[in-house]
């Protein structure tokens, strides 16, 4: 029996209780009662909140959340006629409410140890996009970055727009383009560095432009699938590979990898405005002439 605060993420905003499951079931009714017990064997659980629109209206006011939930038996009694031998795995994706995972997307210098200072290109430049995901008191995370779309407004709908990342990570601009876009080998799981060939929208005089990525975390000791991996094509292998190694977790890339994953934590990060402008001449240096004979 699991008690339930309605006020489930401490903001004031009370949850409805159709809107919470517990290891697949619906809520039974309200209990005011609650126990805790010390010297215990503990098994943990999800609390899965999951809002939908308020009274049918498309909006909500509180995030989705995914809480650990622990069950703490008494070592020296037990709860049945049996002992209790734990006989499942435990679900991978349990952490802490969503609210306490900060995700971050950000344009890096080109040693990826600061942020960007300007957000001016050049076409023939390469844009350096880190996504990271922040949290306190957790288990090691791993990030993934689910799909990247790049629009000239902050709006993923509008038209024209350009989708780079799809299929849950497949990393697609190389293989459609030629271009030199890729993931980079990961260093370190709770970031992911994503380098992306400096573009413009064709028929359109505007020189900025939005991208919008979905990101999503899950417990770093779990391992990739076909829904949570990040996947870039090589030009030079002609293959898609993993960051993360097993590159049979792209073989769907060229088709379809189902749809995407519900492990984890899920957030939205914003880049822009990026302003890509036309280069300078190719090979022109400051304080350099050079003469052409036709």
């Amino acid at each position: 029996m699991v008690d339930v605060q309605q006020d489930l993420l401490a903001i004031g905003q009370l949850i409805n209780a159709s809107d919470i499951t517990f290891g697949g079931c619906a809520p039974i009714g309200q209990d005011a009662s609650g126990t805790m017990t010390a010297d215990a064997l503990v098994y943990s659980f999800a609390l899965i909140y999951t809002p939908r629109g308020i009274n049918g209206l498309p909006i909500v006011r509180t995030n989705g959340a995914v809480v650990g939930i622990e069950c703490h038996y008494l070592r020296k009694q037990n709860v049945s006629s049996n002992a209790l031998v734990p006989t499942w795995i435990p679900y991978y994706a349990t952490m802490a409410a969503e609210a306490q995972l900060s995700f971050s997307l950000r344009l890096m210098d080109d040693a990826w140890q600061n942020e960007r200072a300007s957000n001016v290109y050049f076409l023939g430049s390469v844009l350096n996009i880190e996504a990271a995901v922040l949290v306190g008191n957790s288990q090691p995370l791993r990030v993934f970055v689910d799909s990247c779309v790049a629009t000239l407004v902050p709006d993923v709908s509008s038209v024209p727009s350009y989708a780079f990342v799809q299929n849950s990570g497949c990393l697609t601009d190389a293989k459609v383009t030629g271009s030199r876009s890729q993931f980079l080998p990961r260093k370190q799981d709770d970031k992911l560095q994503l380098q992306l060939d400096a573009f413009r929208f064709s028929q359109d005089g505007r020189s900025s432009m939005f991208i919008t990525c979905s990101l999503r975390a899950t417990v770093a000791s779990v391992p990739v699938d076909s829904q949570h991996k990040a996947c870039s094509f090589s030009l030079a292998a002609n293959r898609w590979m993993s960051v993360d190694g097993n590159d049979q977790v792209c073989g769907c890339c060229d088709t379809s990898c189902g749809p995407a994953g519900v492990a984890g934590a899920q957030g939205t990060g914003v880049l822009g405005p990026i302003a890509i402008q036309q280069g300078p001449p190719m090979g022109s240096q400051p304080g350099q002439l050079y003469m052409l004979k036709g």
